[in-house]
């Protein structure tokens, strides 16, 4: 790691260089690469799925490796950080195959794959960070099980990961979300000057998104693919994760859980328990807004992304109190 070897007062340069690297390395690697990507093949029963038909997908595979490297050569990377990243790139790995395959490896399997990565994710937080939960709204500091913090943590993982897939279905629209979620935990960090080490990840982890977005915004020449959508919900978890209040997740990606969110408790509920829910409401959320509101892809990017950054602005307002 660079920063082994240099002076305190050389870190400020250091995190600029490392940002800077971030962003341009994905923007190059995807700019001069995004034809040896696979191919999406459409999606049969989203809204305009099949205009995503032949563009390079699977860009996560990219930006994941681009974030790792960076993060190796210019962040303070210990033995928990170290974990956190393998298992990033584990979960960008699961969802890359997926990606390449000409069939879909299915939800049995992607969900038991997104299973373990997620147990072991949560035993990883609970060993080097405890087990005790900051209540926001009250201050209270609770010391859970670790048993306890462990289910919950798994549910939380699990939970990020798919949502944040799901939410990707309009160009420009996951990348966008995660970096107000990420952005929001990064000020909650500042604010509480915990975890400095893991906060610099997630500006390292923004550039690499944002260099990605160049290539996605409306209209999009690739797509991040599932390699860069479970990988973008597994880091989200954990960083909400190192702040200590995880319960925050409800907030600061609060509209990719709603979005992603509505379809999997809909589908789930009707295909366990034959409960139907929301039968006129399409899900992705996103769907529904663009058939049956009529919303373009433009205006359901800007006007989800306007809802989270309002809520985040709360959030940040309420921990600085």
């Amino acid at each position: 790691m660079i920063n082994n070897f240099l002076k305190v007062s050389d870190y400020g340069i250091l995190g600029f260089l490392g940002v800077a690297f971030a962003f341009l390395a994905t923007s190059l690697l995807l700019g001069t690469g995004m034809n040896k990507l696979p191919r999406d093949h459409g999606r049969e029963f989203a809204h305009d799925g099949g205009l995503s038909a032949g563009k390079p997908r699977g860009a996560g595979f990219v930006f994941i490796l681009v974030f790792v490297l960076a993060a190796l050569l210019f962040g303070n990377v210990d033995r928990e950080i170290l974990i956190y990243l393998i298992l990033t790139v584990a979960a960008m790995m699961t969802g890359y195959l997926d990606d390449c395959a000409k069939v879909s490896w299915g939800e049995l399997r992607k969900g038991l794959l997104d299973l373990v990565i997620a147990i072991m994710t949560a035993v990883t937080m609970v060993n080097f960070n405890g087990s005790d939960v900051t209540i926001e709204l009250t201050g209270q500091v609770l010391t859970l099980s670790p048993v306890v913090y462990i289910i919950l943590a798994v549910i939380l993982v699990w939970g990020s990961i798919n949502v944040t897939n799901c939410a990707d279905g309009v160009d420009g629209l996951s990348g966008t979300l995660a970096i107000i979620t990420l952005s929001t935990i990064y000020m909650i960090m500042n604010r509480r000057e915990t975890a400095p080490e893991f906060s610099y990840l997630i500006l390292l982890f923004i550039a690499c998104i944002l260099g990605y977005l160049w290539f996605n915004a409306t209209p999009s020449r690739l797509l991040m693919g599932d390699a860069g959508s479970r990988a973008m919900g597994l880091f989200i978890a954990i960083a909400i994760m190192k702040t200590g209040s995880p319960f925050l997740y409800l907030l600061v990606a609060f509209m990719l859980m709603v979005d992603g969110g509505i379809g999997l408790v809909k589908v789930s509920l009707l295909r366990f328990f034959k409960i139907k829910i929301l039968t006129k409401v399409r899900t992705p959320l996103h769907d529904h807004v663009r058939k049956n509101l009529g919303w373009s892809n433009a205006q359901t990017v800007f006007k989800f992304a306007i809802i989270q950054i309002a809520i985040s602005a709360a959030v940040v307002w309420l921990v600085a109190m």
